[in-house]
């Protein structure tokens, strides 16, 4: 047995759909965050295996395009989780549903 494609993009959707679950599901603000990169590291395996799998002149173009989701995912984290602490420093809670307003 070989591992195609097919393996690869099973994983990937597995692990977008963990991801998602758990962006959506909990309320603390770190695990959405966290499922959030989960979800990126799964756009990550799909385009690997896409690069890897699929004919083209330039294959070297999915590997470009990991390269730029890490960048904006460790911006992301850096940014997100620099609000995060601020946040908790003003309120005391990182809790996402006590946050849903503006105001102090």
């Amino acid at each position: 047995m070989t591992i195609g494609i097919e393996h690869f993009l099973l994983v990937s959707a597995a692990l977008f759909c963990i991801g998602l679950w758990v962006a959506l599901s909990k309320r603390n603000a770190i695990t959405v965050l966290m499922g959030i990169e989960l979800m990126l590291n799964a756009v990550n395996v799909a385009l690997i295996a896409f690069s890897r799998f699929g004919v083209s002149a330039t294959p070297i173009t999915g590997h470009v395009f990991v390269l730029f989701v890490i960048t904006v995912a460790a911006a992301e984290a850096s940014v997100a989780l620099a609000m995060a602490v601020s946040i908790y420093r003003q309120r005391a809670t990182i809790d996402v549903e006590e946050l849903a307003t503006l105001r102090n």
